[in-house]
């Protein structure tokens, strides 16, 4: 049987990705041949010879990838923190930016035992699980209103579970409902949210356009109507010292903010950049 360099198979499909427009050729490529030959990316380079059947199984994923099908449907899963959860069609599929936001709520949780956290908008669980991951001792609520992206975030509870991470509590919920958690209103360390967010009428990847829930992505108001949910929820909820982080679309950078600093309990509120140095994500304390 003739093996070939899998340098070869790789660079072949970076050529293939990057004439279909993907944004990082060599990281699909990569983590497309790592995903078929079973192994981490970084341990590439020790398989310097593989099988045709492999070149061949390569190929076939790189060509729906060129086909702009989003990379973690190809796999399977996506990271995010110390976890990875599975996703597929119907739910949204967690990005790279998400980790900051992630990083600034943990370090936030520093130094407090048994916190409460809550994850508004959950889509797969990503957030809620990466935090119930990293802080054992946390209780962590997670809620959505799509029945659909619940089905992923209980499908992934169940995992991490088995895994050994604590229990999260997810919830169907609509969080411009006054009642919803009313029980734990003051009573919250860290409110995360995540929520759709991009305006109406703008431009998307295929990846997104396509695969991605629209509800998902999109909000009315500008991408504003269910961040104003998400800011309301958040100042009813922390208690005095708790933080509030909320992703937002790269043109919020002045609407955000100022919707939060509107909430006269939320203090110390700042922006912060996303890994390509676009305005992100929104981050208060409650006063």
């Amino acid at each position: 049987m003739n093996r070939q360099p899998l340098r070869l198979a790789i660079m072949e499909a970076m050529r293939i990705l990057e004439t279909a427009g993907v944004s990082s050729p060599r990281t699909d490529a990569e983590l497309i041949a790592a995903h078929v030959l079973g192994v981490e990316r970084g341990r590439l380079p020790l398989v310097p010879l593989v099988d045709p059947a492999v070149v061949d199984a390569i190929g076939q994923m790189v060509a729906q990838r060129a086909k702009r099908v989003p990379l973690q449907h190809l796999v399977g899963w996506a990271a995010l923190g110390g976890i990875t959860v599975d996703v597929g069609p119907g739910v949204f599929v967690p990005r790279p930016e998400t980790e900051l936001l992630l990083e600034w709520g943990l370090k936030l949780l520093k130094g407090r035992e048994y916190p409460v956290v809550v994850d508004l908008c959950t889509g797969s669980g990503a957030l809620a699980l990466a935090v119930a991951n990293a802080r054992p001792d946390a209780v962590v609520y997670a809620v959505d209103i799509d029945p659909t992206a619940l089905a992923w975030a209980r499908h992934n509870a169940e995992l991490r579970a088995a895994a050994g991470d604590s229990r999260i509590r997810l919830y169907s919920g609509d969080i411009s409902d006054s009642a919803m958690f009313a029980e734990l209103d003051g009573l919250v360390d860290l409110v995360l949210c995540n929520p759709p967010y991009v305006p109406e009428g703008t431009w998307v990847p295929p990846e997104v356009a396509e695969h991605d829930p629209a509800h998902a992505v999109f909000a009315q108001e500008s991408g504003l109507a269910i961040i104003r949910h998400a800011v309301t929820v958040g100042a009813r909820l922390l208690r005095p010292g708790g933080g509030l982080a909320i992703e937002h679309d790269d043109t919020h950078a002045a609407a955000v903010p100022s919707l939060v600093r509107a909430r006269r309990v939320l203090t110390d509120v700042e922006d912060h950049h996303d890994l390509a140095g676009r305005p992100r994500f929104v981050t208060a304390l409650r006063g």
